[in-house]
């Protein structure tokens, strides 16, 4: 059994989680290891209880082919939290998904991405501007990121097709159980387009405990949260908390004081988060110019020193990468930044045109 087969088959039991992965990992090594251990050692590892462990030694090579054989079916990529392939953008959250099922192409361009969520019963004023801003922040090159349900999501993901754009669907079941039904034909488009994706095994029914989950992974792939109409109790608000826990940016659309999908926005603005009206107010939050496409000569200007648009650690960094490949760990051993923020830096640098990433998290300074 290789590893990419053990970690499907520890990702079918939802419970174990990357954070009890760790400390397997950390004591078992290999996830293959895992899989051959017994009860008894299993149960040594702290947070493993005997159910857990019951629930990994019964799980059968039969099982991992069956959903190896479900996913040629479906034209599934599965991709791990090793792979190369998988979002850099939630790779940096605490717990990110062990396993992704994939359906279309994730980019590295997707780094660039703002989350856009909200009620699934939206009025027309809410269906409208989450149409626009996806609209509007596809045109400028940003990876519209949502969750394919009904309402706000809808209208996201509808307004950066419209607009040509990328936009991801994060779902909260497996590809067996797509909910909802209706939006079959949209999740297609979006995989002609972007990607559809989930953490859950393919043959997982969209349970109500599953989008929770799905919506940490939202805001988990997204630079920012903007959340467009919410009820009192909404699962806009998750994310917005999810975001909140990732040190992401959440935005929120001012409502009609006597509505009740309004609370939720009304609310996260008296919170602190930033009151939006196009999609300027987002993008300038980010400090990253998305709008210019350099030229030839202006790539020479900006190359050759006239960077005073540069921040003092945006700096710091760029004068730590060379015309040699740097690892992104090299580069976080001689600053005292994180790494989140290193990240963030990083991608202003490559929309400027002045880095480049190579494969292997390796970047280099562009030469023209």
């Amino acid at each position: 059994m290789i590893r990419l087969e053990a970690l499907i088959g520890l990702n079918m039991f939802c419970d174990i989680g990357s954070a009890r992965l760790k400390k397997l990992l950390n004591y078992f090594e290999k996830p293959e290891n895992i899989l051959k251990a017994p009860c008894e050692k299993l149960m040594g590892v702290s947070g493993i209880g005997k159910e857990i462990a019951r629930k990994v030694t019964s799980l059968k090579e039969k099982d991992i082919d069956e959903e190896l054989d479900l996913a040629k079916k479906y034209n599934l990529k599965i991709i791990t939290v090793d792979d190369k392939e998988y979002p850099e953008n939630l790779k940096q959250i605490y717990d990110p998904p062990i396993v992704l099922y994939v359906k279309g192409e994730l980019k590295d361009e997707d780094r660039l991405s703002v989350a856009i969520v909200g009620s699934r019963r939206a009025s027309f004023y809410g269906l409208s501007c989450a149409e626009k801003f996806a609209a509007d922040l596809s045109e400028r090159n940003f990876t519209i990121i949502s969750g394919l349900a009904r309402g706000i999501d809808t209208s996201a993901h509808r307004g950066a097709l419209k607009q040509g754009g990328r936009t991801i669907a994060v779902i909260g079941s497996g590809f067996r159980h797509l909910y909802p039904a209706e939006n079959k034909e949209l999740a297609e488009e979006i995989s002609r387009c972007g990607a559809v994706i989930s953490e859950f095994p393919i043959n997982a029914k969209p349970l109500s405990q599953n989008f929770p989950r799905r919506n940490r992974v939202i805001s988990g792939l997204s630079l920012g949260v903007l959340v467009v109409e919410a009820a009192r109790n909404s699962g806009a608000l998750i994310t917005a908390d999810c975001a909140l826990e990732q040190g992401r940016d959440v935005f929120a659309l001012p409502g009609k004081i006597d509505s009740g999908n309004s609370f939720g926005t009304n609310g996260l603005i008296k919170q602190g988060a930033k009151l939006v009206s196009c999609a300027d107010d987002i993008i300038e939050e980010f400090n990253i110019p998305v709008t210019a496409n350099l030229n030839k000569k202006d790539l020479k200007e900006t190359n050759s020193g006239s960077r005073s648009y540069l921040s003092g650690n945006e700096s710091l960094l760029y004068n730590l990468i060379s015309d040699q490949p740097v690892l992104l760990d090299e580069i976080a051993q001689n600053t005292s930044i994180g790494i989140p923020e290193i990240s963030r830096i990083l991608l202003k640098l490559e929309i400027h045109k002045l880095i480049r990433q190579l494969p292997g998290k390796q970047f280099i300074r562009t030469t023209v």
